[in-house]
């Protein structure tokens, strides 16, 4: 398995994790394939990493050291209650030992350890994959039958002896490779947005009462969690709002779409606006508010298991092998533990074939198991939410328990060695 040309498509977290990761164990050549032109850190979306995945991915080389991180300890659920004041009444808080961060300034990180040797390809979209031919074969360059092939916008087709699909929801990998696994529509929509944490002053004495917890804001038929992130010019408050959709028609949801930062409509903004004055208390309200438009947007929520995550010389990894809904607060760590077991099953294999096998057995149920617990977070915390208000943290206790059905927790799994 020394030597072989592997392309992945897609550059963001996962196709620079992946990249580095068969850089280091081996593979001769390896091509990124990214779409886009611009700058993907110019994404402002927060997301967390357990510390426990942090330790492991960080002893793994997948998570680079010196990647701004904000440190969380806990996680409290609020509901609105007039009487308990402006941040609403505290129902429950548990333990939550993640560290957040920045999605572009994660990014930034990994891409800059991305080893010189790769070749990182700005405005290349594949628009096709094929499968090689013929069977995985005992090393590289057997023959062309024993390759897959990249077929590119401009009309060119190059061969690689691996493709590895990290191009997310719309994978053409995945399309490839399992034409009908697809994204699922969950039901409801999750709106986002972060802003300034400096912009806090203005809501008054209250202030940010909590920067080392999440704060749930729990109403009817939905939930928002809110957290510190690091960001270039300093700390931002980070949002996610899960709610059902607007009904008059403003979203599709028979494909996987959103209305990204500076796009929503004012229709859309209306209905948020509406929302918040509705079910949130004050402060909260307020300090969702103080979100500019161009910070703020809104996607359906959508979930998918691929049949196969290997197999024809193709593999999947983060989102185009397993669409996870954000509850589970796993994306990121699974996209690195992709990367680390491409890069320790490449080091322990003597063919292609047995590399794809063994990567499947491994990550394809790492993957079902997350998107499990997640439709269960989601049911739970979105589809068919509790009596938020009549809860005590016994209560709550219980309700989290059974969200969890015996999984350890959220955050992911350790990875079997």
């Amino acid at each position: 398995m020394r030597g072989g040309t592997v392309a992945v498509i897609g550059g963001s977290i996962a196709g620079c994790a992946v990249a580095t990761a068969v850089a280091r164990a081996g593979a001769g050549q390896v091509t990124v394939l990214e779409r886009t032109r611009g700058r993907l850190e110019d994404r402002g979306v927060g997301l967390c990493v357990h510390d426990e995945r942090a330790v492991e991915l960080r002893a793994s080389g997948a998570l680079p050291a010196g990647i701004a991180a904000h440190p969380l300890q806990r996680r409290r659920w609020v509901v609105r209650d007039d009487a308990e004041g402006a941040g609403g009444r505290l129902i429950w808080q548990q333990p939550f030992p993640f560290h957040s961060y920045h999605w572009g300034l994660l990014w930034r990180g990994l891409r800059e350890s991305v080893p010189d040797n790769v070749v990182y390809r700005h405005g290349e979209t594949v628009t096709a994959v094929e499968a090689a031919a013929t069977g995985s074969g005992a090393g590289a360059g057997e023959g062309e039958g024993d390759r897959a092939r990249v077929r590119l916008a401009g009309g060119s087709v190059e061969p690689y002896d691996l493709v590895v699909g990290a191009d997310g929801y719309r994978s053409v990998v995945r399309a490839a490779l399992c034409a009908d696994s697809r994204p699922h529509y969950a039901g409801y929509v999750c709106w986002r947005g972060n802003v300034d944490a400096a912009r806090l002053d203005e809501l008054g004495g209250l202030g940010d009462p909590v920067p080392e917890a999440v704060t749930t804001v729990c109403f009817p038929g939905g939930s928002c969690v809110v957290y510190r992130i690091p960001g270039p010019g300093g700390p931002r408050v980070n949002w996610v709002l899960y709610a059902a959709p607007p009904l008059d028609g403003q979203l599709r949801l028979d494909d996987p779409t959103c209305f990204p930062p500076g796009a929503l409509t004012p229709g859309l903004a209306e209905h948020l606006d509406a929302l918040l004055e509705r079910e949130f208390p004050p402060y909260w309200r307020r300090a969702l508010a103080l979100t500019d438009s161009a910070d703020t947007f809104v996607q359906p929520i959508y979930d998918l298991e691929a049949a196969r995550t290997a197999g024809g010389r193709l593999l999947l990894a983060g989102d185009a092998a397993s669409v996870v809904r954000p509850h589970n607060t796993s994306g990121a760590a699974k996209a690195l533990q992709d990367a680390t077991a491409l890069a320790d099953g490449w080091r322990r294999s003597e063919s292609f074939e047995e590399l794809l096998d063994g990567y499947h057995r491994a990550r394809g149920s790492a993957g079902r198991e997350l998107v499990a617990l997640a439709r269960r977070l989601g049911r739970a915390q979105v589809e068919r939410t509790p009596a938020w208000a009549a809860m005590d943290g016994d209560g709550m206790a219980a309700w989290w328990q059974g969200q969890l059905d015996g999984a350890p927790g959220i955050g992911g799994r350790a990875m079997v060695p």
